[in-house]
Order: C-alpha cells, then sequence, then structure tokens
C-alpha cells in the first residue's frame, strides 16, 4: 500500500493535476460549467412538471426549459472558443471566436432552407443532444483562431484603435472558419452532425455500458478522488456521454418509447449520496466520534455533506490519502455504481429521462426528482444504508487511532 501511494502522489496525481489544467481541457471544463445555469433552469421545468401531476392547473413550463436547456449545445458553440481564447492569452478576439464558434455550429447541424427562405433546424440539434458537436465545433474554431492570433496586421503600439485591429486581424480566421463549413456541407453535402457524432459513438457506448459505467464513475468519483485528484479531470467525457444518454432519453419518450439509457448524470446521483464516494454515512460517523478532532469536523463537514459537498469531509477529516478510509470510499465506489446500473436495468428504478440538476438537494429529494418514483427514493435508502455498513468498521478503527493520538499529544503536553 505504501507503494502504491508514494507513486500515486509522486507519479501520477502530478500528471492528473498537469491534464487537468491543460488550456485545452480546461477550456471545455469551463465552458459546460459556465452553461451550468440553463441546465438548473431546465431542472426547475422539470420540478414543475412533477408538481402539475398533483396539481394539474399549474402552468406547463415546458418551453422554459426549451429556451434554456434545450439551447445548451448553441450555448457551448459559443463558450469553448471564447474559453480556449482566454486560456491562451488571445483575450481580445475571444467574443469573435465565440460568434464564429456559433457560425460553424448552426452550419454543421446541416440546416435546411424552404421556400419561403425561412431555415429549419431540428431543435434537439441545439440542446444536449448535439453536444458532442457543439463541442468539436468550438475545439475546431479555437484552433483556427488561436493560430491566427499569433500574428497581427498590427504592431502593439499601434495608433489604431483596439477594435480597428480586432476586425482584421478577425477577418481572416472568422472567412476560413465559415467558408470551411460551407464547403462542408453545403457543396459536399456532407452531413457533419452524423460524422461527428459517429466518430464518436464507440464513446459513447463503452459509456454507456456496465463497465463503463462502473469503471468512469469509480475513477472519477472515488479512486482519484482519494489521491486529491479533481473529478474534473474526466468531466468533459463524462458530461458528453451523460448528456447524450439524457438526450436519447427524452427522444424515446417522446416517441412513446421507454428510456433505455443508464449513464446520465441524473443516474449518478442515486449512489453520490453526500458527494462522491456516498460519504455522508460517514460524515454522521463523525459526530460520534469519540476523538475530539473528528467530533469538530464532523460538526464543521455535516452541512455541507448533506448538500452533497464533501470537499471538507475528503480534505479534512481526511479521506485523501489516508490509506484507513480510502479502502471503503474504493468499495463503495465501485458497489454504488454497480447496483444502481442493476436495479436500473431490471426495471426496479424508472431510468431518469428529464433534467435535474438540483444536486445539492439531501439525497431523498434528488432521489425522487431524477426517478419521480418512490422507488428511487427507496433504493437512495438502501444506498445510504449499505455506505453505513461498509464506512463503519473503517471508521472505529481510524477513531481508535485518532484517540490513541490525542491521548499522547496530551500526556506530552502534559
Amino acid at each position: 500500500m505504501k507503494k502504491i501511494m508514494d507513486w500515486m502522489t509522486n507519479k501520477f496525481a502530478p500528471v492528473m493535476n498537469k491534464l487537468a489544467r491543460n488550456p485545452w481541457i480546461a477550456s471545455v471544463q469551463e465552458a459546460i460549467l459556465t452553461a451550468m445555469p440553463v441546465i438548473l433552469i431546465g431542472s426547475f421545468a422539470t420540478v414543475f412538471n412533477i408538481l402539475r401531476d398533483f396539481i394539474p392547473s399549474m402552468p406547463d413550463l415546458s418551453m422554459v426549459s426549451q429556451f434554456s436547456f434545450g439551447l445548451l449545445s448553441l450555448f457551448l458553440a459559443y463558450l469553448v472558443p471564447e474559453k480556449i481564447m482566454e486560456k491562451k492569452k488571445h483575450k481580445k478576439t475571444a467574443k469573435q471566436a465565440g460568434l464564429a464558434g456559433i457560425a460553424l455550429f448552426l452550419m454543421v447541424c446541416s440546416p435546411v432552407f424552404d421556400e419561403a427562405g425561412n431555415i429549419v433546424i431540428q431543435a434537439w440539434q441545439l440542446g444536449n443532444g448535439g453536444m458532442i458537436a457543439a463541442l468539436v465545433s468550438g475545439v475546431f474554431v479555437g484552433a483556427v483562431m488561436n493560430q491566427f492570433a499569433k500574428h497581427s496586421f498590427f504592431k502593439e503600439d499601434s495608433a489604431m484603435p483596439d477594435f480597428i485591429t480586432v476586425w482584421f486581424d478577425t477577418l481572416i480566421p472568422i472567412t476560413l472558419i465559415i467558408v470551411v463549413g460551407w464547403i462542408l456541407v453545403f457543396q459536399m453535402q456532407v452531413n457533419m452532425f452524423d460524422m461527428i457524432t459517429s466518430l464518436f459513438s464507440p464513446l459513447m457506448s463503452i459509456g454507456q455500458s456496465f463497465w463503463g459505467f462502473v469503471l468512469l464513475n469509480f475513477i472519477g468519483y472515488a479512486f482519484l478522488y482519494t489521491f486529491g485528484i479533481s473529478t474534473w479531470v474526466i468531466y468533459p467525457i463524462t458530461s458528453a456521454i451523460c448528456m447524450q444518454g439524457l438526450a436519447a432519453n427524452q427522444a424515446a419518450v417522446a416517441a412513446g418509447l421507454a428510456p433505455v439509457m443508464i449513464h446520465t448524470s441524473e443516474a449518478t446521483n442515486l449512489f453520490l449520496l453526500g458527494g462522491g464516494g456516498c460519504t455522508l454515512a460517514l460524515g454522521i460517523m463523525l459526530l460520534i466520534a469519540k476523538s475530539k478532532r473528528l467530533r469538530v469536523m464532523g460538526k464543521a463537514s455535516i452541512v455541507p455533506s448533506l448538500c452533497n459537498i464533501n470537499e471538507p469531509l475528503v480534505f479534512g477529516a481526511p479521506i485523501a490519502f489516508n490509506p484507513i478510509l480510502m479502502v471503503p470510499m474504493w468499495i463503495i465506489g465501485l458497489v454504488g455504481p454497480m447496483l444502481t446500473y442493476w436495479v436500473l436495468q431490471f426495471g426496479l428504478v424508472p431510468i431518469p429521462a428529464q433534467t435535474f440538476g438540483f444536486w445539492y438537494l439531501p439525497f431523498p429529494f434528488v432521489a425522487y426528482g431524477v426517478t419521480q418514483s418512490i422507488a428511487g427514493v427507496i433504493f437512495s435508502l438502501a444506498m445510504f444504508a449499505l455506505s453505513w455498513v461498509i464506512y463503519y468498521p473503517f471508521f472505529k478503527v481510524y477513531d481508535k487511532q485518532c484517540v490513541e493520538e490525542e491521548a499522547k499529544k496530551e500526556k506530552i503536553g502534559g
């Protein structure tokens, strides 16, 4: 275990943290996080539609979701190249890159013009269903704009106003981007949207498989986390898989079919009770610890834990780099996704088919919101009980160790 800890600390963790700071990966992460409010607005609509089942007179807010969460890909097409330019220290042309990103993405959607001159684009392409195409379009635009931003028609001490220099410096790259899209989509009749989707379909298929679901969630929310590596490292991958899965489920429900895609952000909320590693049970245990230090940590972390925020617990208890508490987090990090996948696959709990971004609510409310069923609540309660059983023996060992250490310090101090 010591050799593993040393290797992870000195070799693996620095590489992963460096990867997380890579401007291209960080740009995608920040773009998705920047768009998070529109996901939450879509979640409000989901909550209202749940209430409409009990109060039919309430208004239908589905169009609110359509013009917030339903435009997610369009927003990302702007945000990704903008963030890339900012990370690459080209802030002056960041907004222009974002606008070019929107233009190219709309071309990639292969719009059709009817006889009246109206542009026709499938609405689902602008939402989470077009997320992969939006990310690819955004990265391409960012790459082109970044290369041209290294050169300018004007010197730094030029007397020309900044907005004039930006006009001329972005004219060629934006023209190039739009012409490339025009040639591929309108002249060569290439369906870029389908091509990009097909290119990434193997990744989507793996992510939706049993082991893809289990391992991605274990690695992101348990294993890497215990070594102090942010779960955001693999967020661009998992979010793309989850969003595409949710889009497929929404489309199935709209067509009168049953949802089948299990790997969604909503499904992962069924086992992230207290945060990554299902740590709520451990947070409650700290309140009854014999160790004074652990009780203080329990009081400090219990409220965030109830809201599924466990950074204070993971890095303060600590779980990270603690061989005693890392092991149960790994166990529940594997068992939780496994059980979740099985109960969803076998129909014991409904597969989520609506966006629900209120992950920071106490877990029974989250479980009902994502599944819209009592079965989801019962399963989350069972997961909480299981996590308690898994964490408890390791907690007792660690609590005893902390008590002995505190006694030694008091004896030395006395």
